[in-house]
């Protein structure tokens, strides 16, 4: 079963406004065993949007249309559909209403024409309630094809597709079950990856597909198969997950359906095992502690941090001896370890994570090259550090040394 998600607005196509709705309706789709052939941008032109539904027509099954319902004149899409489906626009009464609703409950202007306009559909058209806005979902059928407006807003888009556009497929269509499986790798790069699981790559079966998923300091590895018999679809998976595994257990760190990321993992580790975090930054300033402060329930094991960039406040706020800084430099390991030690005794935590370094485009209270960085961590046990050169461009030195950081931590969390 294929599907085509069509996003109609100006605004797209110049950047202005990023399509999140594609991801969400793709993902959505997807859960229930459709396969997205294609996903399209149109700008708001009454040809353009007719031959995109043309050519979606003639290669998929459902067609899902998102943008162009507002009140404004350069809203075109209830007009275009109603041409391409060789229809007239018609005023709907529950729509109408909706709209009077909301404008007595949460609008204190006044109800314009152009409001009221909204509850104009096409009368092929099955109505779609908004409940959180004025422009209604339509659903319109084509002989065995399936074509659904849905408004632009996110929020408003995501709850018809969930309680109204899901349901209805469910009932008009048979779909095959699709399982994907995302192994979460860090610290090998996707070259390196590949060549390690070369063998069993040429060895999967032609129904089951590999993809590798790079981003910075990491590589997911999402295995995808289908079938109309679920049980035979998940033991294809799990069969090659058991001989992947073992060729990459020194980078993997878990599922994706289990946590999407690195620090998630870690927080779940330190949480169960009732375990505590502090972090002491310089280079990274406040990025490393972001990472789980930035998810709820962080209090539960993050005991707080401190972003000690220059020289002094190393010094003043977290006791790094001035010799020690003199002796090796600002940036070096000593300090980092001294760091990393320092700020797990002032916040009493069972980790200390600390970064210093050098992330450019100058040097600054050290000599160090630029992209010099070091990263230790601190248990009541040991403290342990490593010096890491991570290029010449900053944003991207900071978001490195980030990665290593929580490498480093989730090897230690490990070991422990």
């Amino acid at each position: 079963m294929l599907a085509e998600i069509i996003t109609i607005g100006d605004e797209l196509l110049i950047g202005q406004v990023v399509d999140t709705n594609s991801a969400f309706i793709a993902q959505t789709l997807n859960n229930i065993g459709v396969s997205i052939y294609q996903i399209t941008s149109v700008q708001d032109d009454k040809a353009h949007i007719l031959q995109a539904f043309k050519d979606a027509e003639s290669r998929v099954d459902i067609i899902i249309i998102t943008g162009g319902l507002g009140p404004t004149k350069d809203d075109v899409t209830k007009k275009t559909i109603a041409e391409y489906f060789n229809d007239t626009l018609v005023r709907d009464a529950s729509v109408t209403k909706n709209i009077e609703d909301i404008w007595k409950k949460y609008v204190r202007q006044t109800l314009l024409q152009v409001n009221k306009d909204q509850a104009l559909v096409p009368s092929k058209a099955k109505v779609l309630m908004n409940e959180l806005g004025t422009a209604p979902g339509m659903w319109l059928d084509k002989g065995s094809k399936t074509f659904v407006s849905l408004p632009g807003v996110p929020f408003e888009m995501k709850k018809l597709l969930v309680n109204k556009v899901i349901p209805k497929l469910k009932e008009k269509y048979k779909f095959p079950f699709i399982l994907h499986k995302t192994l979460l790798t860090y610290g090998l790069g996707e070259s390196t990856l590949a060549n390690r699981i070369e063998a069993w790559e040429e060895a999967l079966p032609k129904t089951v597909r590999l993809a590798y998923l790079p981003r910075l300091g990491s590589v997911r590895l999402r295995l995808s198969s289908k079938g109309f018999n679920e049980i035979e679809v998940r033991e294809r998976i799990d069969t090659e997950i058991k001989k992947v595994l073992p060729l990459i257990e020194d980078a993997f760190v878990g599922f994706e359906d289990e946590a999407k990321s690195l620090e998630a993992i870690i927080a779940k580790r330190l949480t169960n095992s009732g375990k505590t975090l502090a972090v002491a930054e310089s280079c990274t300033g406040g990025n490393v502690a972001e990472q789980f402060t930035q998810n709820a329930g962080a209090s539960a094991y993050f005991n707080g941090g401190v972003v000690t960039y220059a020289t002094e406040s190393k010094i003043k706020v977290l006791g790094v001896p001035k010799a020690l800084i003199n002796e090796h430099s600002v940036v070096s390991a000593a300090v980092a370890e001294a760091m990393a030690k320092n700020v797990r005794d002032l916040f009493n935590a069972d980790y200390g994570v600390a970064t210093t370094g050098n992330a450019g485009p100058s040097k600054g209270d050290s000599d160090a090259d630029v992209g010099a960085v070091f990263i230790a961590i601190a248990t009541k046990n040991r403290v342990v550090s490593e010096r890491f050169m991570l290029g010449l461009a900053r944003k991207r030195v900071i978001k490195k040394a980030v990665n290593k950081a929580l490498e480093m931590l989730e090897k230690e969390i490990l070991k422990n």
